[in-house]
């Protein structure tokens, strides 16, 4: 029998201009085989840049320019989105992206891929709220009601890697906590990738971290060691890090980063 595959996704000198702007420059990391991996840094350092890189959703006049991506060892640099999501990748985005006019119901069947099972039922255990509201237009959902559409998505198919972005993002504490348990749950069945800038949540849930900053990874490797030490972590994120608590709870004035990018 073969061995495990040693990381999931691969990201190796990733250079990626936007308008003429250098926005990263030589960014390079592994997501783990499986747990989860956070993207870390301040408030502009690249983080969004470099997950919609890997997906190929860099904005108009952005462009990678250099570096290499690949998925389960398949290059996907120069892919189609739709072509690397179908090998494997779930996304939710910064902005939830749900559709708003839709329901619950239609928003996730518009997340069905063709040819391969479709996991309600992992989905509404996972999510009894949304079996709840299955009728309900996405539109009139509370921002975690929102997040918990745009993260069910991502568990609907099979998928290899999931990437969330900034999935706790303007929700009020219990919910941050709510969402947080479920994230954990999922990375307990699918590796995952999370941008976010709650580090309690990053505390409670990550295995590995890779910290960016102007465009570059300038550190990687356990994410409670680099949590634990708060010279490091005030030098790589600007912020204080208290000793682990066990759960996530509500974010803290020192525990919290700026927006991402």
């Amino acid at each position: 029998m073969g061995s495990a595959p040693a990381t999931v996704l691969s990201v190796r000198d990733l250079h990626v201009e936007i308008g003429g702007s250098r926005i990263l420059q030589g960014v390079t990391f592994d997501t783990a085989p499986g747990g989860v991996t956070a993207l870390l840094g301040r408030n502009g350092v690249g983080k969004t840049t470099t997950v919609r890189a890997v997906l190929g959703l860099l904005p108009d006049g952005g462009r990678i320019t250099g570096g290499a991506v690949t998925l389960d060892g398949a290059d996907v640099t120069a892919e189609p989105t739709h072509r690397t999501v179908r090998r494997g990748i779930g996304y939710a985005p910064e902005d939830r992206g749900v559709f708003t006019r839709l329901t619950v119901a239609e928003n996730l069947a518009l997340a069905e891929r063709p040819g391969g099972a479709h996991h309600y039922d992992l989905v509404h255990d996972l999510f009894p709220e949304l079996l709840a509201r299955r009728a309900q237009l996405a539109g009139t959902l509370s921002g975690g009601q929102q997040q918990m559409v745009a993260i069910a998505r991502t568990l609907l198919n099979d998928n290899r890697l999931v990437i969330a972005d900034e999935p706790t993002k303007g929700l009020a504490p219990r919910v941050v906590t709510e969402v947080a348990e479920v994230l954990e749950r999922a990375a307990a069945r699918v590796p995952l990738l999370l941008v976010e800038q709650n580090l309690a949540v990053v505390r409670r849930l990550a295995t590995h971290a890779a910290v960016l900053d102007a465009g570059r990874v300038v550190h990687g490797g356990d994410a409670a060691s680099l949590l634990a030490d708060r010279e490091l972590t005030t030098g790589l994120l600007g912020v204080g890090s208290r000793a682990p608590s066990g759960r996530a709870s509500a974010p803290r004035g020192d525990d919290v980063l700026g927006g991402a990018h």
